[in-house]
């Protein structure tokens, strides 16, 4: 039985020597640049951070474009834009929670992704972790994130965002586009 599983294509006895073993240099050179990129969305984010919190008043609107942009010192206990802000404190631990679980989340399809993604998917992996990483620890130092961006068009108001929400968003969409794309290459049956 031995002999029939080791002549068959993947079977337990196989060796499959033509597959490449992932080095770690190889992983290293896949993983570092994530990392930076998300170190740098950290920093910048918690730098424009702490210079809203220096200079904008709670609450009060400085105009930076008439009509479309201000920045507004806002302090959000809920999640993105704003959803679940008028949660009491004492929940507030749930919302950090999930942050959490959205990291952990976050860091499985990034094992998936960065081994095949190409730079699109690092890209878009290095800008949700530092935007996510950037939002828990102000939710860590806090109990809210600190957002500051506000933007207006038309009598239509967006909620106040800051660098990390934007990180997050704009990786969102990368990595969405290039699920989208790798599940219209497979063929279907």
């Amino acid at each position: 039985m031995r002999a029939l599983l080791d002549a068959q294509p993947h079977g337990r006895g196989e060796r499959r020597a033509s597959q490449p073993v992932r080095s770690l240099r190889g992983r290293r050179r896949r993983v570092t640049p994530v990392l930076l990129l998300a170190g740098a969305i950290v920093a910048l984010d918690q730098i424009t951070k702490l210079i809203a919190l220096g200079r904008l008043s709670l609450g009060v609107p400085v105009p930076l474009i008439e009509g479309l942009l201000s920045l507004t010192l806002v302090l959000n206990p809920g999640l993105a834009f704003g959803l679940l802000g008028s949660i009491p404190p004492a929940w507030r631990w749930v919302v950090a929670a999930l942050s959490l679980v959205a990291l952990a989340v976050l860091a499985r399809v990034a094992l998936r992704v960065l081994p095949t993604g190409g730079w699109p998917g690092r890209l878009a992996i290095g800008l949700i972790f530092g935007g996510a990483v950037g939002n828990l620890i102000d939710r860590a130092r806090f109990g809210a994130v600190v957002d500051f961006v506000d933007v207006h068009w038309h009598g239509w108001h967006w909620p106040a965002v800051n660098v990390a929400d934007s990180a997050i968003s704009i990786g969102v969409v990368l990595l969405a586009l290039r699920l989208l794309r790798d599940g219209s290459s497979t063929p279907s049956t």
